[in-house]
């Protein structure tokens, strides 16, 4: 088994990992759209969503995986009314994959975060 972290400080604050790698099987956190290097949150809940697959992509290829390989993907949005405006970075993010996917309605644990989207890959 192998873990990896992103640096961001939420992993060593809450003690959790951005991702484990177990045989083909890669689980990644929940990611929102922090640009953890600069610990900024954009406004709008598609540059967040942005951000957080970027940051879910950057893990993936560190763990060996790609993209494609997602085979589960969960988001969860603050609030319904923001789908219209994350439906296209959603499309474009998992044209390639189209995983199995749930959308969640929950509260996220800073006031900031619109946006946390959370993914299962396997490599074959």
């Amino acid at each position: 088994m192998r873990r990896i972290s992103t640096g961001s400080p939420f992993e060593t604050a809450l003690g959790y990992s951005r991702a484990v790698v177990k045989g083909p099987w890669c689980f990644v956190s929940g990611t929102t759209g922090y640009d953890y290097a600069a610990m900024e949150m954009p406004e709008g809940a598609a540059d967040q969503a942005r951000n957080a697959f970027a940051t879910i992509f950057a893990t993936l290829d560190k763990a060996g995986f790609n993209p494609a390989d997602i085979v589960r993907v969960q988001y969860t949005v603050i609030d319904p009314a923001l789908v219209e405006e994350i439906a296209p970075v959603l499309g474009e993010a998992m044209k390639d994959a189209l995983p199995a996917a749930t959308m969640v309605v929950a509260g996220l644990i800073r006031p900031e975060m619109k946006v946390e989207i959370e993914v299962t890959a396997f490599r074959e």
